[in-house]
């Protein structure tokens, strides 16, 4: 488990394009998700134990921004040959057992996750009502005990969209496990 740590954000840069399958049975892109609302765009995956610590949390979010008419998308971009944890039938699997209240995309190719530049899971990207990147930090202040969280970062960073505030680009940067890459040859 290589411990990697999401870069320095590139605020303002656009959502990349993307169409997905997801583990519901349907293809979701960019624009099923467009409402003039903030965008929530996680990188997960089953086996990492930093998802796995936060899972709990990442679906509370997941509820607690969908009242609230948010989107929130996670997309899985691990190598599901070296990872069969990853695979598409037990990422469907995991998000009918946790109830996700969010659709799992699977990026098979890898070119998503190429294309939002993400290095671990999870890696957390939010973006503002034009489609701007505005956040690209950690979920909380304690990723590892949930009784120790005392700020939860990435759910306040939505709610200041909502109410049209520029978020600080002083941001925590999120931690995890490299993303697991296919290798060529």
């Amino acid at each position: 488990m290589a411990l990697t740590y999401t870069p320095s954000p590139d605020l303002g840069n656009p959502c990349p394009d993307f169409t997905l399958p997801a583990v519901d049975g349907r293809t979701y892109s960019k624009k099923d998700f467009q409402k003039n609302k903030p965008l929530v765009v996680m990188f997960i995956c089953n086996h990492c134990p930093y998802v796995k610590a936060i899972e709990d949390r990442l679906i509370q979010l997941g509820q607690d921004l969908k009242s609230q008419g948010v989107s929130v998308v996670a997309i899985c971009s691990n190598d599901p040959t070296n990872y069969p944890e990853d695979s598409f039938e037990n990422l469907k699997a995991r998000a009918l057992e946790k109830v996700y209240p969010f659709p799992y995309l699977h990026d098979l190719s890898q070119k998503v996750a190429h294309d939002f530049g993400a290095v671990c899971t999870p890696d957390f990207f939010v973006y503002d009502s034009d489609l701007k990147l505005a956040y690209r930090g950690r979920l909380d202040d304690s990723w590892k005990d949930p009784t120790k969280v005392t700020k939860r970062e990435l759910y306040e960073a939505v709610q200041s969209l909502m109410r049209n505030e520029k978020l600080s680009t002083n941001q925590n940067p999120s931690m995890g496990c490299s993303i697991k890459w296919v290798k060529n040859g």
